[in-house]
C-alpha cells in the first residue's frame, strides 16, 4: 500500500525546491474557451518545463490560485 502521507511530503518537497532554486521561470497566458484566463508560472527542470504556480481568473470574474503549497487541490493535480 502506497504511503501517501510520504508521497505527498516528497511530492511538496520537490516542487518548493524547484521553485526556491530557479533561476529561470517562463509564464504563460492562455484564454480557455469558456472565456477564463489561465496564468502558468514554469521553471526548468531535466529538460522539461514544470509547473510550480498557477492562476485562473473565471469567465465569472472568480480567482483560482494553485501552488506546491497546496497539492491535495485536484486541480493542481491535473496540471501540476
Amino acid at each position: 500500500m502506497v504511503d501517501l502521507e510520504r508521497f505527498k511530503a516528497e511530492t511538496m518537497a520537490y516542487f518548493r525546491a524547484l521553485d526556491e532554486a530557479a533561476t529561470q521561470r517562463y509564464h504563460f497566458r492562455h484564454a480557455d474557451e469558456e472565456g477564463g484566463l489561465w496564468y502558468i508560472e514554469a521553471v526548468p527542470d531535466r529538460g522539461e518545463l514544470v509547473a510550480i504556480k498557477q492562476a485562473e481568473l473565471t469567465s465569472a470574474g472568480r480567482l483560482h490560485r494553485y501552488s506546491w503549497e497546496h497539492l491535495e487541490d485536484r486541480v493542481w493535480c491535473r496540471f501540476g
